[in-house]
């Protein structure tokens, strides 16, 4: 039986932006941990998430995506996952205030279960240690986002929903396959509906990889498949490369104009992934109406 959102179901919810992209553009040099930010630079985070609750949503996420020691084992955070994980919900839970939710943001490992590199136990074990710090900073759920394979979906899922109480978003990312409404691993939106509601989610949903116009289908699939609430957060457009940088060229606009084909393909919650920003929430909160 799934685990329900609440007052957060029967309408449509916006939800936040990217991360990722607005630390880099607070300073976050490329490819640095931005988890490691929730103990150096607090203040730059909570400005993220702060900018995203001025923007109207009603849900933003935590700077937790990679606070998992198997996903950090090869740097020397990995023995403070739990902290930075703790510390990022913290944060979003300050920026929240009373009327905003926060959602924790758990993404995949990094591993490929099959390749026998790190074990399923050792997974479970990290996702579980995360599930249980981000409870412990306040979150009111988790979304585990970003995955490709069930089998890492699965354990994660299973992680959070036995070691804390907090209902369980699961989200993938759906481009690849003849029509791009594949994983990379091969997974369909009807299989990733089927296993979402026999692990007990609350909400299903797809993230990155693509931008709105392409997850219009995948909502409309994952509609067909299940009566849980659909969460979808597209990236703004494909990126292209700009005097050396990576740009998601998509402005809020352009962005939010898919948003009445989304709400009528069936998403319930509706947010932004990589080069989204405030502005691509306001313009969402205005469509949304």
């Amino acid at each position: 039986m799934s685990r329900g959102l609440g007052q957060l179901t029967g309408r449509v919810v916006v939800s936040d932006g990217a991360w990722g992209t607005q630390l880099q553009g607070l300073g976050l040099p490329p490819g640095a941990c931005p988890e490691e930010w929730n103990r150096s630079n607090p203040d730059a985070v909570q400005a993220v998430a702060a900018g995203y609750v001025e923007a109207g949503s009603e849900v933003i996420l935590t700077n937790t995506f990679r606070a998992n020691r198997v996903a950090l084992a090869e740097t020397p955070l990995a023995d403070s996952a739990s902290e930075l994980a703790e510390a990022g919900a913290a944060i979003s839970r300050r920026a929240a205030g009373e009327d905003v939710r926060v959602f924790a943001s758990m993404g995949p490992t990094g591993k490929i279960l099959m390749m026998g590199d790190v074990s399923a136990e050792q997974v479970y074990a990290a996702f579980a240690e995360q599930a249980a710090a981000v409870a412990r900073g306040g979150a009111d759920a988790i979304v585990c986002e970003t995955f490709a394979a069930l089998d890492e979906a699965a354990l994660a899922v299973r992680a959070i929903i036995e070691t804390t109480d907090l209902p369980v978003v699961l989200s993938m990312t759906f481009d690849s396959g003849p029509d791009r409404t594949a994983t990379m691993m091969g997974v369909t939106p009807a299989d990733l509906a089927a296993s979402a509601e026999q692990l007990g989610a609350a909400a299903v949903g797809a993230n990155c990889g693509a931008g709105p116009e392409h997850y219009v289908k995948v909502a409309a699939l994952l509609r067909q498949a299940t009566a849980l609430p659909i969460w979808i957060k597209p990236n703004a457009g494909l990126p292209v490369l700009e005097g050396g940088k990576t740009v998601f060229p998509m402005g809020p606009d352009a962005f939010a104009a898919y948003v009445p084909a989304l709400i009528d393909a069936g998403a319930t919650f509706l947010g932004g992934c990589c080069g989204t920003t405030p502005e691509h929430i306001r313009a969402v909160r205005k469509a949304v109406g």
